[in-house]
């Protein structure tokens, strides 16, 4: 079996690479099918014979190791998660990259395809930001929708759609290969940028950790294809933190580092309704804000409907305690920036603007 893993260099499709690579080594010793060929695309690689063959996806035709013949699996993890993208930046990012991976695929080729599970779910009014996206929140999703549909009509072979939730480090350790997206707020917690939190503190804040992210899409591609399109949500459903959960096991995990090292505890920040937020405080912050304030407000208000949604997601895989993966990934991130980790808060101060 033949797998192309691209985007390998990512926080997901690391893990996935590591984990099919693991299965190669395993079963190269056994009895019965032979173990799967594994090979690796990233934008920045240096390549050689053990590392990632470099692709930038979409700007330069396929390098010839990936071209000949078609792949028996590609598994899709590459993709630009920036909240901020523009439509046409969106369009460049995952969908023109996605048509050039499926023009390597067969009509016999498995594409388990990671998208998003925010293309599901329910989208508050206040969610949404503009027309362009066509009833999503911004260019990502509206992109990985997309996408989604690319897949499903316009593949010949067999298709798996992979929907993960906002991805955090790995159940038992809390590692993960990079700290981008929600680990933006744990910084702005100690620092006091995140002065408030904006959302409904009985809303779900669906997390799940990236080895059990990478167990789903290696399961896929490793398993039998489907004989239509699948998809797999991964979600702890009814059973997800509330958003108060999420800052209240925040702040504890890291109150508890610090007190290990002697530093105060920082304060669990209040929580406003997005509703209040919008109409009362966010016009009063171009006034009174410093412009460090301010974008620590534009930054910490993209996670304003992800933390707080008025449904969870129903699971086909199933995310358990998801607590507890709250707080290992917290806790790695501490012990791994320290500095920031047990720095001093500042609380906001306004200054006058006029």
């Amino acid at each position: 079996m033949r797998i192309l893993v691209t985007g390998a260099s990512g926080v997901v499709g690391t893990e996935v690479a590591e984990r099919l690579a693991a299965e190669a080594i395993g079963a190269s010793g056994a009895d019965g099918p032979a173990a799967p060929a594994l090979v690796r695309t990233a934008r920045r690689a240096a390549g050689g014979d053990a590392g990632p063959v470099p692709w930038d996806i979409g700007a330069e035709p396929a390098p010839a190791p990936l071209t000949g013949r078609p792949w028996d699996v590609i598994v899709h993890t590459a993709a630009s998660t920036r909240w901020t993208m523009t439509r046409q930046e969106a369009t460049d990012a995952n969908i023109r990259t996605l048509r050039a991976v499926l023009s390597l695929a067969g009509p016999d080729t498995h594409v388990v395809h990671v998208s998003t599970a925010y293309v599901g779910g329910v989208r508050a009014p206040e969610d949404l930001r503009g027309e362009e996206f066509e009833g999503y929140r911004n260019g990502y999703e509206w992109s990985k929708a997309a996408c989604e549909e690319i897949v499903a009509t316009e593949h010949r072979g067999p298709a798996t759609i992979v929907r993960p939730p906002l991805v955090l480090g790995r159940r038992g350790d809390g590692r993960i290969g990079r700290f981008s997206g929600p680990y933006s707020l744990f910084p702005a917690l100690v620092s006091g940028l995140a002065a408030v939190v904006v959302g409904d503190p009985d809303g779900y804040a669906e997390i799940s950790p990236v080895d059990e992210v990478a167990e789903v899409i290696a399961g896929a591609a490793l398993g039998t294809p489907p004989g239509s399109p699948r998809t797999e949500v991964i979600s702890a459903g009814q059973d997800s933190m509330r958003l108060s959960d999420l800052v209240r096991i925040t702040c504890d995990t890291l109150n508890a580092f610090r007190a290990e090292h002697g530093v105060d505890p920082i304060a669990q920040p209040p929580t406003v309704s997005t509703d209040s937020w919008n109409r009362f405080f966010l016009p009063l912050a171009g006034q009174w804000l410093s412009p460090v304030q301010q974008e620590a407000v534009k930054l910490l208000a993209m996670f304003q409907s992800y933390t707080s949604m008025s449904e969870p997601f129903e699971p086909t895989h199933k995310v358990t305690d998801p607590g507890g993966v709250m707080a290992a990934s917290v806790l790695h991130w501490a012990r791994s920036k320290p500095r920031q980790a047990l720095g001093r808060t500042v609380p906001w101060t306004l200054i006058d603007a006029a």
